[in-house]
């Protein structure tokens, strides 16, 4: 009797058997079908980097051990030593902070642009100039990239796009076909969605640029291991239903919060209000996502009272999980910016970011409505 398993087996492995010489050699000649070492390749990482690059409509994909390991995967794609690449300047802190403070010490400079000029390179592009780092949604103010304008601009002027798409997700907007060439996600994030995996994914419009993604990651050693592969191919499926649920409760939430009193401002794209709200609709397909932030009394004990008054959305420095977390931008993923950058950015001491679950609506916002009255 054959045995099928409808769910790929974990292969909790580092290293797989040959029987001879000419088995060994069928693995060199035959790439992509057979397994040696699992930094190398292994079933589990393969069949979430294959899921990935599907619904992402890439040319291929490799996962990664972590979301900050994908985005330095994708500038090593297309950057070296001597070369110079763009990012936009609002952007999430860890990759700022690995440009500007370990990038750089591998002779990688780098220029920010500010949100005004993103569709003005001409003055920021030298002559050694590789690509443009931006995000599809940026964390944390929620502006919304137009991808084909940006896609366009670099064309011209010669540069590659690579875009992180977590805050979107393939549910919502898939980058490759608007004109970008590498995508990258922090898999730990919504493509897993349960806060129990750690991972990244950087996909390709080119074949050639995801096997150098792959020979980056193999010789770096920045591997998935096969259980958190796993997992994060388990979260997968249901991607699409949880994004649903995501935008459906962020949209309300957004619109309670908008009215309320002791809340300065709301940052979603959903909101008619929002200056890429048509964009958001249109790149978004109608859904604008789980995430927003909204601003209260820049006083850190105002923030304080309202945290600790909540009793079930806890403070967790991290985002897109099933159940909803707050974070605090300027005291985690911004922290190590300069306090020019938080300051153009927008992250001031009242700026609260909101993961919103797809727990009842109802119970999310009376739990947000006591966290307010207790300021």
């Amino acid at each position: 009797m054959s045995i099928s398993p409808k769910v790929t087996p974990i292969y909790q492995t580092s290293v797989f058997t040959f029987e001879d010489l000419n088995a060994l050699e069928t693995y060199f000649q035959e790439p992509g079908k057979h397994y040696m070492y699992t930094r190398y390749g292994n079933p589990n990482s393969e069949e979430l980097a294959q899921e990935i690059n599907q619904l992402e409509h890439g040319q291929g994909a490799v996962v990664t051990s972590s979301g900050m390991s994908a985005i330095l995967t994708a500038v090593l794609v297309y950057a070296k030593a001597g070369d110079h690449v763009l990012c936009a300047e609002e952007i999430y802190g860890g990759s700022s902070s690995l440009l500007s403070n370990e990038l750089s010490r591998l002779g990688i400079s780098v220029t920010y642009v500010p949100t005004a000029d993103s569709y003005s390179l001409e003055s920021y592009v030298q002559e050694n100039t590789k690509l443009m780092l931006a995000e599809t949604i940026s964390n944390p103010m929620m502006m919304v990239m137009d991808l084909s304008r940006l896609a366009q601009v670099c064309l011209k002027n010669g540069l590659k796009l690579v875009v992180d798409n977590t805050f979107a997700s393939p549910a919502l907007t898939q980058p490759l076909q608007l004109g970008a060439d590498l995508v990258i996600h922090s898999v730990t994030k919504y493509l897993s969605g349960h806060s129990d995996v750690t991972a990244g994914v950087v996909i390709a419009k080119a074949e050639a640029d995801a096997n150098r993604a792959a020979q980056i990651m193999r010789t770096w050693g920045l591997n998935l291991s096969p259980f958190e592969s796993w997992l994060g191919a388990r979260g997968l499926k249901t991607l699409k239903l949880r994004i649903r649920e995501h935008s459906r409760n962020a949209q309300t939430i957004a619109e309670f919060l908008q009215q309320h009193p002791k809340v300065q401002a709301v940052f979603y794209p959903g909101l008619p209000e929002h200056p890429q709200h048509a964009l958001a609709q249109t790149q978004g397909n109608g859904k604008c996502g789980g995430m927003l932030s909204f601003r209260i009394a820049d006083d850190a004990e105002a923030v304080n009272q309202f945290m600790q008054a909540l009793s079930h959305i806890p403070f967790a420095p991290s985002l897109a999980g099933v159940t909803t977390s707050i974070s605090y931008p300027l005291g985690t993923s911004h922290r190590g910016l300069t306090k020019e950058q938080q300051e153009n950015m927008g992250i001031t001491v009242g700026l609260i970011r909101l993961s919103v679950g797809i727990e009842e609506v109802e119970e999310l916002i009376a739990d947000l409505e006591k966290g307010l009255a207790a300021i």
